[in-house]
């Protein structure tokens, strides 16, 4: 089950483990093409660890446009109990993005999907949206991420859908290579991505990003428990580590 017991975040934050980001190769005829690989010490989404609070291998591959439309697959390692058995989550996103200004406006669809979930229905769709404005170094952003009903997401009433809103802001220092990020979201239930009626999730984190390489130090709880098969409370707060490199 994945949020239940459960990174463009639009879904994917600091808190799922994005690599840094680098300089896209241009391949001609205004599209750009950048990667990268990161290995943290737990996969959170939305504040719930998705690895059993243990390590993960994600990766993420992104084609853009000129025009501001991308296409991204960003995938990661996951621990079983997230939806019957699979062990990896890849995530299939396409969306637009546009800068005006100082503000960015950013919208797609978000496909999940997990291999070797033994043919339940495990996968689903989730269009997103999200506003950001920048104020000098500082950036705030807001997020909605809304999945229409569907029976992966169902808690056994029927479809269910699901429905997620986040703030966040970040903040590059001056002159160093450090960056500061705070997140605050709220998930609204009930269905397979919440625990029971809805829960909380917040963090703060900081990186340091030199060329192409970032590590991370991030800080995720929530106000809700979930207990995996080991015991752990998959909801718990804790620290997060993370050690990315983009290409």
């Amino acid at each position: 089950m994945r949020a239940f017991m459960l990174s463009l975040a639009t879904t994917l934050s600091l808190f799922v483990g994005l690599a840094p980001p680098a300089a896209a190769a241009d391949l001609g005829n205004g599209i750009s093409v950048n990667g990268g690989a990161t290995l943290v010490s737990d996969y959170r989404f939305r504040g719930i660890s998705q690895t059993d609070k243990r390590f993960a291998v994600q990766g993420s591959f992104t084609l853009a446009h000129t025009s501001g439309f991308y296409g991204t697959v960003w995938g990661s390692s996951i621990d079983d109990y997230v939806y019957n058995g699979a062990d990896q989550e890849i995530d299939f996103i396409a969306g637009y993005k546009k800068t005006l200004g100082s503000t960015t406006i950013d919208g797609g669809i978000l496909y999940y999907y997990y291999p070797g979930s033994g043919g339940i229905d495990s996968d689903f769709f989730e269009p997103y949206v999200s506003v950001a404005q920048a104020f000098g170094p500082v950036t705030a952003k807001v997020t909605a991420n809304y999945a229409p009903k569907q029976s992966a997401l169902s808690i056994g009433d029927g479809k269910e859908d699901s429905l997620y809103f986040a703030g966040d802001l970040s903040a590059a220092i001056p002159n160093t290579p450090v960056s500061l990020t705070a997140h605050l979201g709220h998930s609204f239930g009930p269905s397979y991505l919440t625990i029971g009626k809805g829960y909380t999730d917040w963090g703060l984190g900081a990186s340091v990003t030199v060329k192409n390489l970032t590590v991370g130090l991030a800080y995720v709880d929530t106000d809700g428990a979930f207990i995996t098969p080991s015991g752990r409370d998959a909801a718990k707060g804790g620290v997060v580590a993370s050690l990315g490199v983009a290409f």
